[in-house]
């Protein structure tokens, strides 16, 4: 495998009628040939991937994503696809387990790491013979601000002088993918990475050991995404990609950075090199699927896990100065951003590839959710659905067996900000101070607050958002009282809103 330094800056009837029912075998769609595998399932996860930011959005023209896109031509974009939360782990903890994080406490990165009582999509495929593997960003092991779980631990943990935590290798590794159903990982946001296997495909220690390899971050993810294919092309596979990117820090080689020349924000280019990458990876791993002959035994879906963080107005500072600052991604034609529970911060890109199942070049405009895979990928191994996963099996859906929206209503809680969607009518409450009622299928869409025209419906919305929360833990309810500053000024500033 090439590698690279890099420039650091700081179907037939039949089977869709299969689809529909979790058990009945899956038939082939040669004459004469064994009965067909078990679809291989693989979720491409990005990091801080604004609405815009694939071409096949058709939002921005600066846009090179030819591989992502063709996915799309070759199978469904979703315009409505959703994350539950705004912010990375609550929106990874979902999407892992398949349900509302909130059920389990779950609201915001504080709360890291995953309860070991929780079980993830790996844990329900093993029993049909999957193995499973997870490759870069999780993040659901403790963090620097895990303070109530620190508290909860015999270990001590560690406190620096400004307060944050320094988790023991010992302890943390309790909570990383192999305790959550991960046969294979390679687990990493940058060097260095725990992996029980390496680049070239050779097994390492059965519990993972510590890895260094210096060359660039996007390239090592797809590189270990690759082996993992090629160690397990042979057998139904799960393979959870999660690329840290366009996430800052910001950094790409000049490869990519030289795919996007022109007069733009600094911050901008390095993202689209960074998706560049993104969609290179994508590109091969559908290249080695198809050597292997496996192509139209894979479904593979692209999706983010929260919008893009604008800081209110992407600014262009240097990259190498304000490692907090805008990622270069966009959200267009959405309002708000990473955060927020308007569109910009929660609806995502969303795109599906299975050939000779899903119909080409399908766009779908019903509302889905991330909690949807995990239901997806259960029905396609020929499992029972498991109590308590909060999304439907898309497929049948996309195939024409069923007809209607997959969900009656989406809902969301972050910090103080709640929120539910029915059909094309959202509601949204930021604590006890302002309530919104958007239309979104109008072209004012989140730029309009319909609230004073639709009073019942608003009072609708809000009491199957308040049952939806008093199933929720840490707290109960919808949450109330005072906003942070963060939400604040997205919510003056985005909304023209008067908080303080």
């Amino acid at each position: 495998m090439k590698r690279r330094e890099f420039l650091a800056a700081g179907a037939g009837m039949a089977l869709g009628s299969v689809l529909g029912l979790g058990h009945m075998p899956w038939t082939s769609s040669t004459a004469g040939a064994e009965a067909r595998r078990k679809p291989n399932i693989i979720v491409v996860f990005t990091d801080d991937m604004g609405y815009a930011d694939l071409g096949v959005q058709g939002q921005l023209d600066d846009i090179k994503t030819p591989h992502i896109d063709q996915m799309a031509k070759e199978g469904v974009r979703f315009t409505d696809g959703y994350i539950t939360a705004p912010q990375c782990s609550p929106s990874r903890a979902g999407l892992v387990t398949g349900r509302y994080q909130q059920r389990f406490g779950f609201d915001n990165i504080a709360d890291t790491p995953l309860s070991r009582e929780e079980r993830s999509i790996a844990d329900y495929l093993k029993p049909a013979g999957y193995i499973s593997g997870m490759v870069g960003k999780w993040h659901l092991d403790p963090t620097i601000i895990s303070h109530d779980w620190a508290e909860q631990q015999v270990q001590e943990v560690e406190r620096r002088p400004n307060g944050t935590l320094i988790v023991p290798h010992e302890l943390a590794q309790r909570y990383y993918p192999q305790e959550f159903g991960f046969d294979e990982y390679f687990k990493g946001q940058m060097n260095p990475y725990w992996a029980n296997y390496d680049l070239e495909g050779n097994d390492l220690e059965p519990d993972g050991e510590r890895i260094h390899d210096d060359t660039y971050r996007l390239d090592v993810q797809t590189d270990a995404a690759l082996a993992f294919i090629e160690r397990n092309h042979d057998t139904p596979f799960f393979l959870y990609l999660n690329y840290f990117a366009p996430h800052t820090p910001l950094e790409a080689t000049e490869e990519y950075l030289s795919r996007h020349p022109g007069d733009m924000p600094t911050r901008r280019r390095y993202a689209l090199a960074m998706t560049s990458a993104m969609d290179d990876g994508v590109g091969k791993i559908i290249d080695t699927l198809q050597q292997h002959g496996i192509d139209e035994d894979t479904l593979i879906i692209f999706t983010s896990d929260n919008g893009a963080p604008l800081k209110l107005t992407m600014v262009d500072n240097p990259i190498d100065t304000d490692p907090g600052g805008w990622d270069g991604s966009r959200n267009d034609p959405l309002v708000g951003e990473k955060g927020m529970l308007t569109e910009g911060g929660i609806r995502v890109p969303f795109v599906a590839r299975w050939k000779g199942v899903i119909p080409e070049g399908l766009v779908y405009r019903e509302p889905v959710s991330s909690l949807d895979i995990a239901a997806t990928a259960v029905a396609l191994a020929g499992r029972d659905k498991p109590a308590g996963l909060d999304g439907v099996n898309l497929i049948p859906y996309l195939t024409g067996d069923k007809e209607g929206a997959p969900h009656e209503a989406l809902f969301w809680r972050f910090w103080t900000q709640s929120a539910i969607r029915k059909g094309p009518w959202k509601y949204l409450t930021v604590g006890d101070q302002v309530e919104y009622l958007f239309d979104l299928s109008s072209e004012e869409h989140e730029h309009r607050n319909r609230i004073a025209d639709h009073p019942e419906l608003a009072a609708e919305l809000r009491a199957e958002l308040e049952a939806w929360a008093a199933e929720l833990q840490n707290p109960v309810g919808i949450p109330t009282g005072t906003l942070n500053n963060q939400e604040i000024n997205w919510y003056n500033h985005h909304l023209g809103a008067s908080l303080g």
